[in-house]
């Protein structure tokens, strides 16, 4: 049976499934905080800016997180890397929620993220792992689309739960959600064949692999794009297109749907068809933050586009997951944390760049002009990707008694 068919067919295994409710709590905490930052900020008496913190800490674990949390973790079972993060994830919400300090809280979002980035760069491989080659964009995508369920369900609720009782609310709430997640993971993940130890090496050996770069690259360039429109997106929606402020929710929660929408299209036909799907998804996003610029002016133009770019900027996501850990081969955790990295990496720049256009002559329309060119650069690694893909074919090098990884080519070389 053909690759595309069997992709397309084939059933993922439930543990990718439990897998995503754990990406879901994980995303939703995330940006939760931003709807109670009054309510945080009175409790905890300090300003509203100060309290903003709490989400550029987070943000900032989540770029270091990955990478470190991945080395240090290397030669624990993956099984006990999810259930240990998901239970560190747990008591940083406890000890949120118990304490009446904003540096203690503070601390507690710092020790989250690194939990989530444990967690995230492991059940990548996992997921990966478990789908095999045939179906790897696919349970990617399932993986992500919890952190985009998460943006339309988990943050809402969490902030309407915030609002009717006090911003601890939540967080007990993701505490209790957290510790049955992890005592269902410790029943459901499989046990690990006997395999060699992981290597330090091994892993820092796959990051030659200039392809990985490349899509690291890819990575950050359009997630920048999107997010550093995304970020300032309220301004533009009520000061330039004349949205009512009382429907800028709606429209950020269309906007989410279209990212879920966008991550599961990618997913099906990025096993097939990768490099087609990220150079249509770059393209497509260009084009829509270009649109952006000129014509936001108009509310109902504007809500189109800004749902269209959900759609268009996640497309790719699953892929470039995928990519990462086919190119890393045998030693793929590093690289997969790396992913993570990258995209925080792409956001955290982004909206820096947008803040200052922003505060422009340009005002409104500077962030999506900000992400338009952010989102064109994609052309950079994508054409170095296609004429590699061209004119080789490398697998990355085999540590002596370590198992084959899955084909580089496995995916890349699907029709485009």
């Amino acid at each position: 049976m053909s690759v595309s068919v069997d992709s397309r067919s084939r059933k993922l295994p439930f543990v990718v499934w439990v897998l995503a409710v754990g990406t879901f709590l994980m995303g939703s905490t995330e940006f939760v905080v931003a709807g109670l930052l009054p309510e945080v900020a009175d409790d905890l008496n300090v300003s509203v800016s100060r309290a903003g913190l709490l989400i550029t800490a987070f943000a900032a674990g989540m770029i270091v997180g990955p990478p470190v949390m991945a080395i240090a973790t290397l030669r624990l079972p993956r099984r006990s890397t999810l259930v240990l993060a998901l239970v560190v994830f747990a008591l940083g919400h406890v000890v949120a929620a118990l304490s009446s300090d904003f540096t203690v809280v503070l601390v507690s979002r710092v020790v989250t993220a690194l939990a989530t980035g444990a967690f995230w760069c492991v059940a990548t491989v996992v997921a990966a792992t478990e789908a095999g080659p045939a179906a790897m964009s696919r349970a990617l995508g399932l993986l992500m689309g919890g952190l985009t369920v998460a943006n339309v369900v988990g943050v809402p609720l969490g902030s309407w739960l915030g609002q009717v009782s006090d911003w601890r609310g939540p967080f007990w709430v993701l505490a209790a959600l957290s510790a049955c997640a992890a005592a269902v993971i410790g029943r459901f993940i499989p046990h690990e064949p006997q395999r060699q130890p992981p290597s330090v090496r091994a892993e820092f050996a796959a990051l030659r692999q200039r392809r990985v770069w490349l899509v690291l690259g890819f990575i950050a360039l359009l997630m920048g794009g999107v997010l550093a429109t995304y970020s300032y997106i309220s301004p533009l929606l009520t000061e330039r297109a004349g949205v009512p402020a009382a429907a800028v929710p709606l429209v950020l929660a269309v906007y989410g749907v279209g990212a879920v929408l966008g991550t599961a299209a990618g997913a099906r036909v990025g096993d097939d068809r990768p490099l087609a799907t990220m150079i249509a998804s770059a393209a497509t996003t260009t084009l829509i933050l270009c649109l952006l610029v000129f014509f936001s002016t108009s509310p109902a133009v504007t809500v189109v586009l800004v749902t269209l770019l959900g759609v268009a900027g996640f497309a790719a996501t699953p892929v470039l997951g995928a990519l990462v850990v086919r190119f890393a081969g045998s030693a793929p955790t590093l690289a997969a944390a790396l992913s993570s990295a990258a995209s925080n990496v792409g956001v955290t720049i982004g909206s820096w760049a947008a803040g200052i256009a922003l505060a422009s002559s340009l005002r409104e329309a500077g962030p999506p002009l900000v992400g338009t060119v952010a989102a064109a650069l994609t052309a950079v690694p994508l054409t170095a990707l296609a004429l590699m893909r061209a004119t080789r074919s490398e697998r990355p090098p085999r540590q002596p008694g370590a198992a084959a990884g899955p084909p580089v080519e496995s995916g890349a070389r699907g029709r485009s």
